[in-house]
């Protein structure tokens, strides 16, 4: 039980986790604030929180449990803004993408204190944004990575994990640029696909005519660049040399691709093919067994 949660950010994903500590009895009392005043108001109204303030600082003041659920690029000025606010027993976390501009972002702005902070990344989430849409069952299932660095405490990161464990989520504890790697692949990487494909689609003459006879396959693979336009825009910036890496590999596969059909090459495209076609078959979704062992008794 956390007796006062410091919510920095009154969106989806700080909306959700808010109304999640709540559903499970976890916290007395959720204090919020955000960057607009009418997006803590609006959370405050539909009883996310229990109180809004007008400062980060005011959030933070007198609470055990702090969740930053705002833009990556905004994670150092806001742990600057409520570093003077903290207690010596304050748990803070974040929900953000990226988690080694992050964790490099807290020891900046914490300094000695940067112990106190647990890099987080909850992979869940919706294309719709606003506190409108926080969900108390979001996190429930899902996979949480989080990513203690050198400073991290055993006792600072258990805590962080039983949080999670408690919401419903299973675990995975990996270095933060061991995240950024992976994430870029498997999340940055078809996120950037899906507005370039977007992009390349609507720019063409024909193409409100081509999206008029479009189906399930459209919808299936366009779905992800409805996403947060400022959220991924810092992600990407964010973690731009992991992605980038990621992008030779796969601009190699399509050229791969390319080369077949240009040539005719049945053979060669069937088998390109058969090995995506096994591979997405083969798939039984996130691995649970965590990379560096969390504590047995929270996995």
């Amino acid at each position: 039980m956390f007796e006062r949660l410091g919510l920095i950010g009154c969106g989806l994903m700080g909306g959700s986790f808010a109304l999640a500590l709540k559903r499970a009895g976890l916290v007395q009392r959720v204090v919020g604030y955000s960057r607009s005043p009418a997006s803590s108001r609006r959370a405050r109204e539909l009883g996310v929180i229990d109180e809004d303030v007008a400062t980060a600082a005011q959030a933070a003041t007198g609470a055990d449990l702090v969740l930053l659920a705002v833009p990556v690029a905004a994670t150092e000025s806001t742990l600057r803004a409520l570093q003077p606010a903290l207690a010596a027993d304050t748990l803070i976390m974040d929900v953000g993408s990226t988690k080694a501009d992050v964790a490099a972002a807290a020891e900046r702005a914490l300094g000695e204190r940067a112990d106190v902070f647990v890099p987080c990344h909850p992979i869940t989430g919706r294309e719709v944004a606003g506190v409108e849409h926080a969900d108390p069952h979001l996190y429930r299932g899902t996979q949480v990575i989080v990513t203690p660095t050198g400073r991290t405490p055993a006792a600072r990161l258990e805590q962080a994990v039983a949080v999670w464990r408690a919401l419903g989520c299973k675990v995975l504890s990996m270095p933060p640029a061991a995240h950024d790697a992976a994430l870029a692949a498997v999340s940055h990487l078809p996120h950037l696909l899906a507005f370039a494909f977007m992009n390349s689609l609507v720019e063409q003459a024909d193409g409100p005519s081509y999206l008029s006879m479009a189906g399930p396959g459209f919808r299936d693979f366009s779905r992800i660049a409805a996403g947060d336009p400022a959220l991924w825009r810092d992600v990407l910036i964010a973690n731009r040399e992991q992605i980038g890496a990621q992008l030779r590999h796969f601009q190699q596969a399509l050229a791969d691709l390319q080369q077949a059909m240009d040539h005719s090459s049945s053979d060669v495209l069937m088998q390109l093919i058969e090995r995506a076609s096994t591979a997405r078959a083969g798939w039984a979704g996130p691995a649970l067994a965590p990379a560096d062992p969390v504590p047995p008794s929270h996995v």
